[in-house]
């Protein structure tokens, strides 16, 4: 359950990701908690999206909007149990090393009217790898779905698999 009353707008989105400018496609933090996070964004429809390919933003790209909110929620997680220090350091990597059972419930999302829902819940996890899922939605209706394992400290994990 989302128990976190406050907001984030986007300025404060960018100085929790490495995205800036037109990249950080996040317009609002609408809630979040230790397990998940729910965004707003509407750069979907901006001409300008970097994402954007032959005049159009493919639905596939619905998957950068999950990656930035799980970003987003991997920080405030760090935020919140390490402190305010934690918010004033540079934003930790992740890598996207994995998508599964992605699902296109469309084929593009430039011409989705009103604004989407993104949301990403953490299934399981430890300092150095998380599993999400993900959706992402206009109003009820599904546009992209999916569960994608981000990597947090590629280093760290190449020194344990070293014999």
């Amino acid at each position: 359950m989302l128990s976190r009353a406050r907001t984030l707008a986007r300025g404060e989105i960018e100085q929790r990701i490495p995205h800036h400018g037109n990249m950080c496609l996040l317009d609002t933090v609408l809630a979040w908690d230790s397990d998940s996070i729910t965004c707003e964004a509407s750069s979907h429809r901006a001409a300008d999206n970097p994402l954007r390919a032959h005049d159009r933003l493919g639905a596939a790209c619905g998957v950068e909007y999950a990656a930035q909110a799980m970003a987003v929620h991997g920080a405030l997680v760090a935020e919140n149990q390490h402190g305010a220090d934690a918010s004033r350091s540079a934003p930790r990597a992740g890598y996207l090393a994995s998508l599964r059972g992605v699902d296109l419930h469309v084929d593009r999302l430039d011409n989705v009217p009103g604004p989407l829902t993104v949301r990403a819940e953490r299934v399981t996890g430890d300092d150095s790898t998380v599993l999400y899922s993900f959706s992402v939605h206009d109003g009820a209706r599904a546009l992209v779905s999916g569960r994608a394992v981000v990597v947090l400290d590629a280093a760290a994990i190449s020194t344990k698999a070293a014999p």
